[in-house]
């Protein structure tokens, strides 16, 4: 837990002092990408909760995720096809869907105590 929270905020520091800026017409690609990590961000905290977390289980599906999303995006952009729908409805329900488990375990483990 203490490693999770001194990455929050080594990040925090590093976004603060190493400003980053990118052009425009990746917004979508990064956008879609970031939804993505966060799905599987939820889903290791999931996993986490349940016993079950394994590392290379999060590490391959946070980077994979990301670039698979990204790709998507990429492609129905070259297309003139909207495929980053596909990933925002799949990621953004999954990210719900993990934060009602992820509530349900807290709760449960409040009222038992």
């Amino acid at each position: 837990m203490i490693f999770a929270v001194l990455g929050i905020l080594i990040g925090i520091a590093f976004g603060l002092l190493l400003p980053y800026t990118y052009n425009v017409a990746y917004s979508l690609y990064i956008s879609v990408a970031i939804l993505a990590c966060l799905d599987s961000v939820f889903g290791g905290i999931r996993a986490n909760l349940e016993d079950k977390f394994d590392i290379n289980i999060f590490m391959s599906g946070f980077f994979g995720n990301a670039i698979l999303a990204a790709i998507l995006a990429y492609i129905g952009d070259r297309l003139g096809v909207p495929l980053y729908y596909a990933a925002i409805f799949t990621f953004g329900g999954r990210i719900f869907e993990n934060f009602a488990y992820i509530r349900r375990i807290l709760l449960k483990r409040r009222i038992k105590k």
